[in-house]
């Protein structure tokens, strides 16, 4: 079927309906296929939206023998038997509930949906028996084996992941409810489980000794996601309309969509893949614009980001080890672990001597969004009017006219209400890299050089921006810093105008006090 007749799969999720109604499909039954036959148990994380969901539903396809959907995919010619097995696949993803009982209550009538579904009756009272017995009850009726499929396991657990006292009463209950995976062992052919983060107290993790944890392999870091060769060779036709509609060419549209949503790397020196939500939205609109940032709200991270009083310039560009962001939720030591497998940072690079990853936001969309969600933090609750005035900032900065842009900002900055907080230097430098990032420049904070610490880089097409912040101190003084710590010296021959800027804030008027360019 040619490209231009393909729907988009804007909210499907099914993969028999994306192959009979003829959506787009993009095969990743290559990797499927070695999933399903190299493992019994085996876990997979990723973020949200990222086609776990997808995934887990063509996994069932595959299980119950549906050999004429797989017609024309890579796994029609590596499967030879297509043995049709009973598949008990279940999603918490709509558990919105944070009280146990309502939970409870919701579990169980998951399972009576299975029971009718797989056409059997179970024993038992309790979730665990009742669980057992549905597995037991459809091996012994379809005489195979069961595959089980968990899509969005740690649903009910992030829903109370702030709240201790809730989380370990919520963690009670799913324990008791997934402890039958242990003991249904013999009756089991395969299960597979997803989610967004890794919770170690819960019987999957602790007690299914030989379960795979697959996030991290390099092996399937693209089964979730679009590589690049996919993007091109499935989507011509959009992204053909999305270059005509906003007078670009091919490549230029390429790069577009590449700067907004491409970037998500899963395992060191993984070829980077495509957030599928934002593609499919993209070129399904003809808009480039927040398609997945805008589908959840990132409170809770920015809640994590005070918890652990996060320098928030720090996540541009962290190094930390494995163990370090891949860790699980309950052992968290900083933001890095929910973070990365929430897909707000993701790996940029990798050092193999030292077996350190460098952490960083993947794109244009998840850094943007992640600015705007903290604005409100760093800023003013009250986000009226932040549009008009980050374009005339922007404007003055493009035309060289800081002192415009300075002064657009302070009379921003004044029409704030007092807020009564004390706020250190640093605060003050986190703001500025807020309102920065959000103009859409190239901002660095923080930056290391051989004598210290930049606070402020700003580079645009003929200018690089190095700015010195103070508190309750002349901005002459972080000129002065400028010029005796040797900050420009790394950017001379780069080509680009260098700029110097001082800024002082005043702890008495909440605002800039003085600037010096």
């Amino acid at each position: 079927m040619a490209d231009i007749e393909r729907k988009y799969p804007l909210s499907n999720q099914t993969f028999q309906d994306v192959i009979e109604e003829g959506y787009y499909y993009v095969d990743k039954t290559e990797l499927l296929y070695k999933l399903a036959n190299n493992y019994k148990y085996a876990f997979l994380s990723r973020p949200r939206r990222f086609g776990k969901s997808m995934l887990c539903s063509t996994l069932a396809a595959y299980f119950q023998g549906k050999k004429k959907l797989f017609r024309g995919l890579a796994i029609e010619q590596m499967e030879t038997s297509w043995k049709a097995y009973p598949v008990i696949h279940i999603s918490l993803a709509e558990i919105k509930e944070i009280k146990t009982s309502e939970i409870r209550k919701q579990l169980y009538d998951i399972i009576e949906e299975q029971e009718e579904f797989m056409g059997v009756e179970t024993k038992g009272r309790t979730l665990s028996s009742r669980f057992k017995s549905l597995i037991i009850s459809c091996h012994k009726k379809y005489g195979e084996k069961v595959v089980v499929i968990l899509d969005e396991y740690d649903v009910p657990l992030l829903n109370v992941l702030h709240d201790n006292k809730s989380l370990e009463k919520v963690r009670q209950v799913m324990r008791t409810f997934y402890s039958p995976l242990k003991v249904c062992d013999p009756y089991l052919k395969f299960v597979f489980i997803t989610g967004i983060t890794k919770f170690s107290q819960l019987s999957i993790f602790s007690e299914i000794n030989n379960l795979k944890v697959v996030s991290m392999l390099h092996e399937f870091s693209t089964i979730c996601g679009f590589t690049q060769t996919e993007l091109e060779q499935n989507f011509q036709a959009g992204i053909q309309r999305l270059a005509e509609s906003r007078g670009l060419t091919w490549k230029q549209a390429l790069e577009l969509l590449r700067q907004n949503y491409d970037g998500y790397h899963f395992s060191a020196n993984a070829q980077g893949v495509y957030n599928p939500y934002s593609i499919v939205n993209a070129l399904s609109d003809g808009e480039v614009k927040n398609h997945w940032f805008a589908t959840g709200t990132p409170t809770f991270l920015v809640n994590m980001l005070k918890k652990f009083n996060t320098n928030i310039s720090d996540m541009e560009n962290t190094d930390a080890s494995s163990e370090e962001f891949d860790a699980p939720t309950e052992d968290m030591h900083s933001v890095l672990p929910i973070f990365y497998q929430s897909g707000y940072l993701t790996i940029k690079g990798y050092d193999p001597e030292f077996s350190i990853y460098s952490l960083g936001y993947p794109n244009k969309e998840v850094k943007t969004g992640m600015m705007k969600a903290l604005y409100p933090f760093f800023v003013t609750p009250n986000t009226d009017g932040r549009a008009d005035v980050l374009r005339s900032i922007c404007k003055g900065f493009m035309l060289h006219d800081l002192n415009l842009s300075f002064d657009i900002l302070y009379a921003y900055l004044e029409s704030i209400p007092y807020q009564d907080s004390h706020f250190d230097e640093n605060h003050w430098t986190q703001m500025l890299y807020v309102v920065f990032s959000l103009l859409g420049m190239h901002v660095e904070s923080q930056v290391r050089t051989a004598k210290g610490r930049i606070d402020i880089i700003i580079k645009t097409k003929n200018d690089i921006y190095v700015m010195e912040v103070k508190l309750d101190r002349p901005a002459r003084e972080a000129l002065e810093q400028i010029d005796k710590k040797e900050y420009l010296i790394p950017y001379t021959l780069d080509g680009r105008k260098l700029t110097k800027i001082g800024i002082s804030f005043s702890t008495e008027q909440h605002n800039i006090a003085e600037w010096v360019v």
